[in-house]
């Protein structure tokens, strides 16, 4: 009984969230929306290795072979669903960079997007200036941020998993408001686009 009433639940939601995940796909496809994400899958742990460089990706915590794949996929989806990309802006860290890069073949470092997850030094800085660079977003296309999950919490106060987006809407009142999230795995639930 238990078991069939969860799944009644379930049957009643599913058509809410799918059509949450369309309106977002929609506001996507229209444009001027500015895309925080969360780089792909990494290598087990959180944060990077003692005495990681910067300047060194072998010594950081990296994209596994999922995440490499999974950053392909979610740029496919994209250009398959007729998302319009227009500045990817990323941290320095590599797989920031190599989300970016594997997605879209493309990006521009913006040192207001490395992670803060060693060095909360300048967390407030960056979050004021993520803040400002999301409200005056404007023109057709989607600005694409490729970040940490510890600088889009200290932005927002969302955190998505490993590839997800929040999708953030400029104007209003205090600037922007977040539109909603697309996890990785919602991401690759379009029809058609599965594999």
């Amino acid at each position: 009984m238990r078991v069939r009433l969860i799944s009644f639940f379930i049957a009643l939601l599913l058509p809410t969230i799918a059509g949450a995940d369309e309106r977002l796909w929609e506001l996507l496809r229209a444009g001027g929306q500015v895309v925080l994400w969360r780089h792909a899958q990494t290598v087990p742990g959180s944060g990077d290795p003692t005495g990681f460089r910067i300047d060194d990706c072998a010594t950081q915590r990296n994209l596994s072979p999922e995440g490499r794949e999974q950053a392909r996929r979610i740029g496919e989806v994209l250009r398959a669903r007729g998302v319009r990309v227009g500045a990817v802006l990323t941290s320095r860290w590599c797989r920031a960079v190599d989300t970016a890069q594997l997605a879209f073949g493309r990006h521009e470092i913006w040192e207001e997007l490395n992670s803060t997850f060693h060095d909360r030094s300048r967390q407030a800085a960056q979050s004021a200036a993520v803040r400002k660079r999301m409200a005056a977003h404007r023109g057709p296309d989607n600005l694409f941020l490729v970040g940490h999950g510890s600088n889009i919490i200290d932005a927002i106060g969302t955190y998505p998993g490993q590839g997800g987006m929040v999708i953030v809407t400029p104007g209003g009142a205090n600037g922007f408001r977040v539109a909603g999230t697309l996890e990785a795995a919602q991401l690759f639930a379009a029809p058609g686009l599965t594999r």
